[in-house]
């Protein structure tokens, strides 16, 4: 068919307008759009602001943060500071001129371990007391002297003076070596063994002295003075022998068993045997 046998379809395209296409997004799709960017603006606002609060409330600074403040030294820490979890560090000092405090509801631990990791001294502070474990102990004084010192061999007392100020004194179960026993002024010193014996022994003598008061020596069974080299001396005004048997002469020509204790001028103590009157004679100068 040719252009002239359909003259009314050229009229029809003609009379008809174009059509035209929008490209973009309308009406519910754009409102949600428009929700969600306003719902992200908001949340950026509030989580500026919180930030700001944060660093307002915990007092960020350049030099650190709240009461821990970054130093050319380490680390300082101002007020109370707790710790959750172990802290590691290599010198903890407190303020010049204030005290260090260490508190805590269960125990204080403080450990020192060698380069294999194994432990070497331990303290512990806790309820039922201070613990310390270690091969030696030793309390010094400030100007450095030694005071007290404590290892598997020996426990050494460097004080001038040792006081033991228990109601029941001092109890020993082994031997005691010391140069020197004293009391407190106006206050007894007493040597005592309830239930076993009392041994005082010194390679050069034993010296007992009491310049103000009394010296006493009580025992239940046998008091024994005894010298293997030297003498025993007895130095007083009055000496008293109390509660001794009165021994009399035997009649009888039994063996005489009771005996009189003589004492010569040089101090010499020796056994004479009893009779009605004094038994003890000096033949020429000598104390027999």
């Amino acid at each position: 068919m040719t252009q002239e046998q359909c003259p009314h379809r050229n009229n029809v395209q003609s009379t008809e307008k174009p059509q035209v296409y929008k490209v973009g997004i309308y009406g519910w799709r754009k409102r949600c759009l428009y929700f969600f960017v306003l719902l992200l603006m908001i949340l950026i606002v509030v989580n500026l602001a919180l930030t700001i609060w944060i660093l307002k409330v915990m007092n960020f600074t350049i030099d650190g943060m709240g009461n821990l403040r970054i130093t050319e030294r380490g680390l300082k820490l101002e007020g109370d500071s707790e710790f959750l979890k172990p802290l590691y560090a290599k010198e903890i000092q407190s303020r010049p001129g204030s005290p260090l405090f260490l508190q805590s509801s269960q125990n204080i631990s403080i450990n020192i371990i060698n380069e294999k990791q194994k432990l070497v001294s331990k303290l512990v502070a806790g309820s039922r007391g201070v613990f310390t474990e270690g091969k030696m102990l030793e309390v010094k004084s400030s100007t450095g002297k030694l005071l007290f010192s404590a290892d598997d061999h020996e426990v050494v007392v460097g004080a001038d003076r040792l006081r033991v100020l228990g109601a029941e004194g001092a109890v020993f179960s082994s031997s005691v070596e010391t140069p020197h026993v004293r009391a407190e002024p106006f206050k007894e010193l007493r040597l005592e063994s309830p239930t076993r014996s009392l041994y005082m022994e010194a390679p050069k003598g034993v010296k007992i002295e009491a310049d103000a008061g009394d010296f006493q020596v009580t025992c239940r069974t046998d008091l024994r003075l005894e010298s293997k080299d030297g003498e025993i001396s007895l130095d007083a005004k009055k000496i008293k022998l109390l509660r001794l048997p009165e021994g009399k002469a035997s009649t009888s020509g039994n063996r005489q068993t009771v005996f009189e204790v003589c004492v010569c001028p040089n101090g010499k103590l020796f056994l004479s045997q009893a009779g009605t009157g004094s038994t003890c004679q000096i033949r020429n100068n000598e104390c027999t």
